[in-house]
């Protein structure tokens, strides 16, 4: 977390107050200059390589910006009342208008080669089975169409305390399916990411996870482990995708990759 002191949650106000309040404020500056630059680089790459008409999955209020008379559809597995309901925390923010409710990780009512583009900022880490979700991004896209994924690197996120996912875990939730996997990853999470509790705590809070089927970041990564992830899935599966683009972006990398005409 060094290079990015301000994405720090703010320390508690000890001694001098007007000091720390000045620090805080200091901290909120650089974070949201940080945050402006970040989303001038997201749209930079995006009048770079957005065109024709495609998908994003996953917009929120905070949908990716296109040019140019690009057409996009907002792809959610909750109809836009159900998204209002579900994150409350983003309540009185503009959201997009949810075109087609379909599970992201499938998009099984996409026809294949319907899209130019599949616009998927930080979507990939929330999926129980990464290689079959970019395998379906490629199976919508038309030849010469393009994935457009915004990453987090594990290391400038809360995820810092986790363990990179290996990728002969991910080839496994590809071949066999995710199911074997879901309790290990609650498991970390609880451990690693929410608030420390006692062992009990931690138990029932696992348990309560996979009933519920907590949405949370399923896989994590470094940029490294991303472009071995990609490497590796093109000489197993064969997939003929050529990697376009790669931004670091602060505490994401940018990925562009182009289907292969």
């Amino acid at each position: 977390m060094a290079r990015f002191p301000f994405l720090k949650r703010a320390a508690k106000p000890t001694g001098d107050a007007e000091k720390k309040s000045s620090e805080k404020a200091k901290l909120r500056t650089e974070r949201n200059e940080y945050r402006d630059i970040a989303k001038k680089v997201r749209q930079f790459a995006s009048f770079q390589f957005i065109k024709g008409e495609g998908i994003e999955i996953g917009g929120l209020h905070r949908p990716l910006k296109i040019f140019g008379g690009a057409k996009v559809r907002y792809v959610d597995r909750l109809s836009t009342e159900e998204v209002r309901k579900y994150y409350p925390n983003v309540e009185g923010e503009q959201q997009v208008t949810v075109d087609i409710v379909d599970d992201g990780e499938t998009l099984a009512t996409i026809a294949d080669g319907s899209c130019d583009f599949v616009i998927a900022n930080h979507m990939l880490e929330h999926t129980r089975n990464p290689i079959a979700t970019l395998g379906n991004f490629l199976r919508v896209l038309r030849p010469g169409g393009v994935v457009y994924m915004a990453i987090p690197d594990k290391r400038f996120t809360f995820d810092i305390k986790r363990d990179v996912t290996p990728y002969e875990h991910l080839k496994r939730d590809y071949l066999e399916g995710p199911d074997w996997s879901d309790r290990e990853h609650y498991e970390d999470w609880a451990k690693n990411v929410t608030d420390p509790p006692d062992a009990e705590t931690e138990k029932q809070r696992v348990e309560h996870f996979i009933e519920q089927k907590h949405n949370i970041h399923f896989h994590v990564w470094t940029q490294r482990e991303i472009f071995e992830f990609l490497l590796n899935v093109q000489r197993d599966f064969g997939w003929k995708f050529d990697i376009e683009a790669a931004i670091k972006n602060g505490l994401e990398l940018l990925i562009v990759l182009r289907k292969a005409e």
